[in-house]
């Protein structure tokens, strides 16, 4: 017979540091991300020209409006403002991008290493993004408290 595993709903970050540690990887997660949507603006012409080599429609409006998801996203997720869409948005980004933008299958061989980094970094950004939708039901401390939920 196979033991039945339970779950226990998360209700709170109530544990020892837990609210703090969490608004800590809130910053460095979501900023790290809002911090790369400012470069596709400050740098909209180099990130522009990599995207139609990748085959990108409407490079500019692309590497543009995704500079939005990330900025948007990314402070959402720091200030706790509509975290589970702020935090759906850049799964999303993640989950098209990746491949796309970072192909390391497709490439020559001298480049096939920094794609793969890229690919496998965005991989992981993408399980966290997944995880704070999970979290996203939850009332997030240190946060604005504004929410779908």
């Amino acid at each position: 017979m196979i033991a039945a595993i339970e779950t226990v709903p998360l209700q709170s970050f109530d544990g020892p540091l837990a609210a703090e540690l969490f608004l800590v990887a809130r910053i460095l997660f979501g900023g790290v991300l809002a911090f790369t949507g400012v470069n596709h603006f400050l740098d909209l012409e180099g990130m522009a020209g990599y995207a139609e080599m990748k085959g990108i429609p409407a490079p500019t409006a692309s590497v543009a409006l995704s500079g939005v998801v990330l900025v948007a996203g990314g402070l959402g997720v720091v200030l706790g403002v509509f975290p589970a869409l702020a935090a759906g948005a850049l799964a999303a980004f993640l989950l098209v991008a990746t491949p796309t933008m970072h192909d390391f299958w497709a490439v020559p061989e001298d480049q096939q290493q920094s794609e793969m980094t890229s690919f496998l970094k965005n991989v992981g950004l993408l399980g966290a993004s997944l995880t704070l939708v999970a979290l996203g039901a939850l009332e997030w401390p240190y946060a604005v408290g504004l929410g779908l939920f």
